[in-house]
Formats: structure tokens, sequence, C-alpha cells
């Protein structure tokens, strides 16, 4: 079971989970990302390609799931205006043992954070600035073209 979506409505991390144990497996990892207010900010904004996107997520969710034998892989991702504290992502594997649960969710959201076509705009102090991406998140993806 691959379940995608890309939505503005909060995420329901409770039913996400509960599709992930529907699988029936052993393991189960997960992930949820939370918008930090680092730095005095104050709202961040995902902006999206619908279609594309949600196509890069399945590509990525599929690589996931035929390089780790995944049961199952969820990843629901936020979009709009949000405020720190909210939930930005949601993602979770499960698999018959844990090793494969872990690296595929550790795969997952590095690939996210790299290859995934969302465009970052953070606002502190009033002025609204787009994040470009950081080095360490492309050293983070990097190390799975190794492995």
């Amino acid at each position: 079971m691959i379940h995608i979506a890309v939505q503005q409505e909060p995420i329901d991390q409770a039913a996400a989970f509960a599709a992930i144990m529907a699988a029936g497996v052993g393991g189960i990892a997960t992930f949820v990302g939370v918008v930090r207010g680092d730095d005095g900010v104050t709202t961040l904004e995902l902006e999206h390609y619908p279609g594309a996107t949600e196509a890069a997520l399945r590509g990525l969710a599929e690589e996931a799931a035929a390089r780790w034998g995944l049961s199952a892989v969820s990843v629901v991702h936020r979009v709009g205006l949000m405020q720190p504290g909210d939930l930005v992502v949601f993602v979770g594997t499960a698999a018959t043992h844990r090793a494969a649960t872990l690296d595929s969710c550790a795969f997952l959201i590095d690939r996210l954070k790299t290859q995934a076509p969302f465009w970052k705009r953070e606002t502190r102090g009033g002025e609204a600035r787009w994040v470009e991406p950081r080095g360490s998140d492309a050293d983070a993806a990097a190390r799975w073209d190794e492995t």
C-alpha cells in the first residue's frame, strides 16, 4: 500500500498511523516534521505544482518500497500557510523488520528535502523570503546513492 497526499488541511497523524498499522507487519517507523519558530519565524508557506508534486512523492515512495521490501508507505505533506508548531509532513513505513522501516523512513525524509518540488517562504519580523536548499540536506540525500 502506498498512500500519497498533498493537502492544505492539517495532518491527522492518528489516521495516517492507523493506515500504516493496517499493513499488519512487524515494524513501523514514522517521522513527523513540525514548523519551527527558530529565529522569529512567524509563518511558513509551501507552494507546489499540483500533479507533479504528487508524482514525485509517489516515485520516491515506490523506490523506497522496492528497495526495502516495504508493506506500506504513507507520505502526507502540507502546503499553504502554516504557523510554528503545525505539522508539515508525515512519513510512515512498514515492513517485516525494523531496519527496513528505519532506513526507508530516513531515506524518504532525506529525499523529500531535496527532490520533492516544494517552494518554501518564511516570514520573520514582517518580512517574507524564499528559503534556499541547504548543502547539508543535499549531503544527507546523497548518502543513499552510496548504499
